[in-house]
């Protein structure tokens, strides 16, 4: 799955955008819309937390380097004299999981206080009135889902694709 960003100047337009997709075969939980705070969305699918924070992000550092200092404090741990060399492995592992666990979720923590990165780019358009939508489609149907939303919106810049979207957002 790619996410695709582009911005559509009001609600009518993005109601349209968003029927054409779903008549696409894009599903509803594929598509996000992300406006200027206040401004009623009415049925269109609202951006939940995940899309609006640096959250899946922030989890995948503290992820990676929660489980780099894990394993260090393991390969401490079993330099200590009273650890014996069978239960080497197990204490190793052990402190890698736990770091691991502890460092996913303090990254979460601090990535649902944290804004968007790839957000911020359209936060001024957002502000002045036009509303953020971001769908994740297939990778093979990127330029296809393009074309459809350029038939409603001609002049419409895609502000960019993700490489890459995790699978549980």
């Amino acid at each position: 799955m790619r996410r695709i960003y582009f911005l559509v100047p009001d609600v009518p337009t993005a109601k349209r955008v968003v029927e054409d997709l779903l008549v696409a075969r894009i599903e509803e939980r594929h598509l996000h819309v992300l406006a200027k705070r206040g401004t009623p969305l009415e049925d269109l699918p609202e951006a939940s937390l995940l899309q609006k924070s640096d959250f899946v992000p922030a989890v995948q550092r503290g992820l990676a380097l929660g489980w780099s200092v894990g394993a260090l404090a393991g390969l401490v741990g079993i330099a200590l004299p009273p650890a014996g060399p069978v239960i080497a492995g197990g204490i190793v592992l052990a402190s890698a999981l736990a770091g691991a666990g502890v460092g996913a979720w303090l990254g979460g923590m601090v990535g649902m206080n944290v804004g968007n990165t790839r957000i911020k780019q359209f936060e001024a358009a957002i502000e002045a009135g036009q509303l953020l939508v971001l769908a994740d489609v297939p990778r093979d149907r990127v330029e296809q889902i393009e074309a459809r939303v350029r038939q409603h919106l001609p002049s419409v810049e895609i502000g960019g694709t993700e490489p890459r979207i995790p699978a549980f957002p």
